[in-house]
């Protein structure tokens, strides 16, 4: 049995983020479904892991890690597994300065207007409620600025966080692979650097094994 336990939904993109860098890790773990459609994740023995009722929670022998608003604190689970298995699999920090400046653009300025796009265009629909246009036009605003800033970086570097694929990368995949299936798609792909990275980080066999886990 596996020492690492990882309690989420393979449709949460918090779990997503925790799934794809123990992949990427090589990192065996054992994956605890937690059926967020029938409110699993707010009742017990869920609770008791995470008591703010948010996927994923993460166990590795005593230590409990667990998010409260589904941002942050996933993206410090990632870090923890990256610097814990630090020997095993892709090398997925660099402790350079320029990595960490990015990993803040992407929480502070991706995730915000990508986030809400994926839940106005995939999410809702997924739960039977009416897409707003007026927030998927604001929200394309804000991302618009965002990608402009990435078409620019990305024509200096292979990667966001420099030549090689790191958690700066790794933690935008979630969100861009929810807009692929939108029309915000026209975006991505109105930017050749832009497009040719997400064709790049999306193609990784990490990423498939995640995809994977949503048709079991």
């Amino acid at each position: 049995m596996a020492a690492i336990k990882v309690h989420g939904s393979p449709f949460s993109t918090a779990s997503q983020r925790v799934f794809a860098t123990l992949y990427e890790k090589d990192v065996d773990f054992e994956f605890v479904n937690v059926d967020m459609r029938t409110g699993e994740h707010k009742k017990e023995p869920f609770l008791s892991l995470n008591p703010f009722g948010q996927v994923p929670a993460y166990q590795e022998g005593d230590l409990t890690l667990f998010v409260c608003m589904a941002m942050a604190e996933s993206r410090a689970i990632t870090d923890h597994i990256a610097q814990k298995f630090a020997s095993k699999g892709a090398q997925l920090v660099t402790g350079e300065a320029e990595m960490k400046v990015w990993l803040q653009v992407e929480i502070n300025h991706f995730e915000p207007a990508s986030s809400q796009l994926g839940w106005e265009q995939v999410f809702k629909p997924m739960f039977g409620m009416t897409t707003d246009p007026a927030a998927v036009e604001a929200n394309e605003a804000k991302l618009t600025k965002v990608l402009d800033v990435y078409e620019a970086r990305l024509s200096k570097s292979k990667y966001l966080g420099g030549d090689q694929f790191t958690l700066v990368d790794l933690h935008h995949l979630p969100n861009l692979q929810c807009l692929i299936g939108t029309p915000t798609k026209k975006l991505l792909d109105s930017r050749p650097k832009v497009s040719a990275w997400i064709a790049d980080i999306t193609g990784r066999p990490a990423w498939a094994k995640v995809l994977a886990m949503q048709k079991h």
